[in-house]
């Protein structure tokens, strides 16, 4: 029977004995090696599966933190916190044509990341509903009175007042911003009532406004800060996380000879309003130029930018094409449409000695008014009467000229410069006119399709009107379409149609625009991209701020993750140290002097212990 003794890296004092019987003799030594082995491993092991916990733990929690900033911004409705410290809050007027809006935006602490913009959010008051006012006329009515202003705009700063805590109002930033209606102006009237409001505001209310935060922005300004706001809500001006797949090259404005970088694809605006239509997307590429023309008026398109907190940082230097058509927009295009039918219809009644449509028995035969509807036409005393035919296709070979399209490359409406689109790697939202054209009455908001709001416009315009107002009385239509609307729909609904893909180039198999009134539930003002743009070096205070703590801060203020890192390092160091002293104290049982000859055998050839002890 043969006997197996142990003493590994054990004192000589613990040496024990087990009799397995007909066990081999060869694991007499292996067993001490398979221990060591096993010990190292296990220590391995642990450290291992420790690291792989914390990084699915936090790994996890980051993405469901991401998806909760996403959740947020669908569902963020709850009321503002005003006694939260923390939470800081910004106010823009936009003083447009019509009247003036004021709102206000909030956002939390920065958090520290000097990549990250501010999470600016819309102010929700105690009933959860925005901060938001208007009041009307337009402040351009006080261009003979501009001493009169700061009366006029002082509901609106009240207004905010009430809702901004008390304690925030004097580092809380104010900015009254100007658009078309104060454009039209001389710049003489401009400027006294913008002076009107640098001296007054300052007077009665502490919020922080200086001389820079009131002025009179440019259309292409007002493009920027428009498409800013939309893919600061859509996300895509944060990192790239790993299943992210809409991803772009960029080279950096400036910097075209170094590596390009990669990061999210920001989407493309397109707005038609009543007056203009607008376009604005990021060129991530160098473009190249036909002509030095051509160039020259590609700087007046073309903004670059920086949002990120830092100057020196590129990440968030963007180059965008921003271009605003005036007369493009649907009620504008519709009068020119109009002018020129009834210019041309009197002409050829003079040179023809015709009749048509002095009369409601001689109508024009309009084909972009709805099958049978009757229309009227006054200028000039005059009155032109029109019946319309529903040709879809027929209208829209009728309005082609009115894009004043030029055979010159890289052009849009008007033969103005427009830079190439990728289109296979694109995302465009369209917002007013091209959202109402597709859902107030042909129900077909959203993902655009040309082949599906083709048939249905058709179908729209060869409908009789009678049937339409049926169906308009009966509540079929959208809630806030009118009856304006329905007679202008086909109209509309051509001139939309040529515009994307005549104007602005866009292939009929285009599927990646989107028509929408809001996103994630949220109307998005430029209004957004202003104070984004605006505040984007805000942060860095912040960012100061947590270095200086952290540089003296005790070491227990390191996060949570770090903590287990550095405990699983000591871990191992500890574990390691013990398992070298083991194997000194191995060492040194070996060089120890043996107690015997019987000794020696019974180690040697597994005698039993008793005989040893005789022996002894």
């Amino acid at each position: 029977m043969g006997r197996i003794g142990i003493s590994c890296l054990f004192p000589a004092s613990w040496h024990f004995s087990i009799s397995p019987v007909g066990c081999p003799r060869i694991l007499n030594t292996n067993l001490r090696q398979i221990i060591v082995i096993s010990i190292l491993a296990a220590a391995v092991s642990l450290l291992y599966f420790s690291v792989v916990i914390i990084r699915n733990k936090y790994g996890r929690l980051s993405r469901d933190k991401k998806f909760q900033r996403y959740l947020a911004r669908v569902t963020d409705t709850e009321a503002t916190d005003t006694s939260n410290p923390n939470v800081h809050y910004g106010i823009v007027v936009d003083c447009g044509s019509s009247g003036s809006r004021i709102f206000v935006y909030c956002w939390p602490r920065h958090n520290g990341n000097p990549h990250d913009l501010l999470d600016i959010r819309q102010m929700r008051d105690k009933n959860r509903k925005p901060v938001v006012m208007k009041i009307k006329p337009g402040i351009s009515e006080f261009a003979t009175s501009p001493e009169k202003v700061s009366d006029y705009i002082s509901p609106l700063l009240n207004f905010a007042a009430e809702h901004v805590p008390r304690a925030k109002h004097k580092e809380t930033p104010l900015y009254i911003l100007c658009t078309a209606g104060m454009r039209i102006l001389p710049e003489s009237q401009q400027k006294a009532i913008l002076e009107d409001l640098l001296t007054d505001i300052p007077v009665h209310f502490d919020f922080l406004f200086s001389d820079s935060h009131a002025e009179v922005i440019s259309g292409k300004q007002e493009g920027v800060y428009a498409w800013i706001g939309i893919n600061f809500v859509l996300g895509r001006f944060e990192h790239i996380e790993d299943d992210d797949e809409a991803v772009v090259e960029v080279n950096i404005p400036g910097s075209e000879s170094s590596k390009a970088i990669l990061r999210k694809r920001t989407a493309g605006i397109l707005d038609m309003g009543g007056v203009s239509t607008q376009i604005a997307y990021e060129v991530p590429k160098t473009v190249s130029f036909a002509s030095s023309q051509q160039e020259e008026v590609a700087k007046n398109l073309l903004a670059e930018f920086n949002l990120g907190c830092d100057v020196h940082q590129t990440e968030h230097v963007y180059r965008v094409y921003v271009a605003t058509f005036l007369g493009f927009g649907g009620n504008a295009a519709r009068q020119r449409y109009e002018d020129r039918i009834f210019a041309s219809t009197v002409q050829k009644n003079r040179l023809l000695g015709k009749q048509t449509g002095l009369t409601p028995d001689t109508p024009y035969l309009d084909p972009c008014l709805p099958l049978d509807i009757k229309d009227e036409i006054q200028q000039n005393g005059q009155t032109l009467y029109l019946r319309g035919t529903g040709d879809f296709d027929l209208c829209r070979e009728t309005i082609q000229p009115f894009m004043n399209k030029t055979n010159e490359t890289q052009t849009s409406l008007n033969g103005v410069y427009q830079p190439p689109i990728h289109f296979q790697n694109s995302e465009f939202y369209g917002f007013s006119e091209f959202y109402y054209c597709t859902e107030d009455v042909l129900r077909m908001g959203g993902d655009y399709s040309a082949a599906a709001f083709t048939r249905a416009a058709k179908d729209y315009c060869a409908t009789k009107w009678s049937i339409l107002r049926e169906r308009f009385d009966r509540g079929l239509y959208a809630s806030h379409a009118d009856l304006h609307r329905l007679k202008y729909q086909c109209f509309k609904s051509a001139w939309m149609f040529e515009v994307f893909h005549r104007g602005f180039s866009f292939p009929v198999n285009y599927r990646n625009l989107k028509t929408a009134l809001q996103v994630y539930d949220k109307e998005v003002q430029w209004t957004l991209g202003a104070i984004l743009y605006r505040t984007r070096f805000l942060p860095l205070r912040d960012i100061q701020q947590e270095t200086f703590r952290a540089s003296h801060a005790h070491w227990r203020g390191f996060s949570f993750v770090y903590n287990h890192y550095l405990f699983s390092g000591c871990f191992l160091v500890v574990l390691l140290a013990i398992l070298l002293y083991l194997l000194r104290l191995r060492r040194i049982h070996r060089r120890a002097p043996r107690s015997g000859p019987a000794t020696a055998v019974w180690l040697e050839d597994g005698l039993p212990s008793q005989k040893i002890a005789g022996t002894l």
